[in-house]
């Protein structure tokens, strides 16, 4: 299984000018790398509206083209940089075009400040101490706050606003065995209570974009007020940023106690299987289901879950509301009403906790079905446990 342990690193002004060369190093590669391939799509389409093709079939650029002509001819910026790093970035953009075959969107050019990581594969770092030995840029003072567990596979270097950190992926050789079921709960998620569970226990949303909307503002306000391409506006532009980097920051450390605390306490959960994608078009709730962080505390829930030996599975939330979970009887509700009342059995209950026992006693359980590994009811293959710290 594979997980990943990020940690703060303290580069010299020196070694920072590097890190920041490199970013740009990579970041230029992975432009041109996409415009290269635009123009051949460009001339595949030309060829193919003049039927023109002189083999039957259009020419594609893959990575390895791409990386043998890099091998051939690097820029003198391009010697500086460790050349795992720079296969890496080709790989990246590989990587984007096969998801974009397979639905997603199309690569974009990547701008300023717009790329901030790198990653060395294989080879090019080694942590000894305190200190993280990277190739091309030198001996880096890192903050390791907690063991390593396994053998480490990956390095990759990330900034943020003006902090930068590494994230070693490794892989963890370790045989989990599954804890027996002795305690299932169901969770409702929502905005007026983050989570219901079905025992009756009520988590209130922490609200971190809120309560920081004034002080967000004002620093958005003095920005607007500088000029564009000044030194004073790029100062004013980190501030925005780091306030934004605090309520990141908040809401992750709230994700993760409360995350902690669900898998301590029960073998077996079950969460609603929700289209946030789809509901956060709704510009009256988007900023309030953006703040509550239902899909991080999800998958926070389940990479540990999965690493303690639990269960952690979603279900169809059709109906759950407006059916009784004593008598299985529908009673049609409007979402302004919170009581639930129940015309067959009299059963009388807040919305939230009986939507909550539905989750918990719902047949229509889906596996991994919210992070889109594989449809309802079935298991993925291969390693799944993946900490996803710092969207890469």
């Amino acid at each position: 299984m594979k997980k990943a342990y990020s940690f703060r690193i303290y580069p010299n002004k020196n070694q920072e000018v590097k890190l920041d060369r490199t970013l740009n190093t990579c970041r230029h590669l992975y432009n041109d790398a996409l415009a290269e391939r635009k123009r051949q799509a460009g001339l595949n389409r030309l060829k193919r509206e003049f039927q023109i093709f002189p083999w039957g079939k259009p020419e594609w650029i893959s990575y390895e083209d791409q990386a043998n002509k890099l091998a051939k001819s690097k820029t003198p910026e391009q010697k500086e940089v460790h050349s795992q790093v720079l296969q890496n970035t080709l790989k990246r953009l590989d990587r984007s075009f096969k998801n974009f075959y397979n639905g997603f969107g199309y690569p974009r050019f990547k701008g300023r400040n717009r790329y901030n990581t790198f990653t060395y594969p294989q080879s090019g770092f080694d942590l000894i101490g305190n200190d993280l030995k990277l190739s091309k840029i030198g001996t880096i003072r890192i903050f390791q706050h907690r063991e390593i567990e396994g053998n480490i596979k990956t390095c990759t270097i990330k900034k943020d606003v003006d902090r930068w950190y590494a994230i070693f992926t490794v892989k963890i050789k370790k045989k989990i065995e599954k804890v027996p079921v002795k305690t299932k709960i169901g969770i409702d998620v929502g905005l007026s209570s983050l989570l219901t569970l079905s025992n009756g226990k009520k988590i209130e949303p922490p609200k971190f974009l809120r309560k920081s909307e004034k002080k967000l503002a004002w620093e958005q306000i003095k920005l607007s007020r500088k000029k564009p391409g000044s030194k004073n506006r790029t100062k004013q532009r980190i501030k925005v940023a780091r306030v934004h980097r605090k309520i990141r920051n908040q809401r992750s450390d709230f994700s993760h106690k409360a995350s902690r605390d669900l898998v301590n306490r029960y073998e077996y959960i079950i969460f609603e299987r929700l289209n946030i994608r789809g509901m956060v078009q709704n510009h009256h709730l988007a900023k309030s289901i953006s703040d509550a962080g239902w899909y991080q505390l999800q998958m926070f829930t389940r990479y540990k879950a999965e690493y303690a030996g639990k269960q952690v599975n979603l279900c169809i939330p059709n109906g759950t509301s407006q059916q009784c979970h004593v008598c299985g009887n529908i009673q049609k509700m409007t979402l302004k009403d919170r009581m639930f009342r129940c015309s067959m059995c009299g059963n009388i209950e807040d919305r939230d906790i009986n939507a909550s026992n539905n989750i918990r006693d719902s047949k229509n359980i889906c596996t991994y079905g919210l992070w889109g590994i594989n449809a309802c009811g079935e298991d993925p293959k291969g390693d799944s446990l993946k900490q996803e710290a710092l969207a890469l």
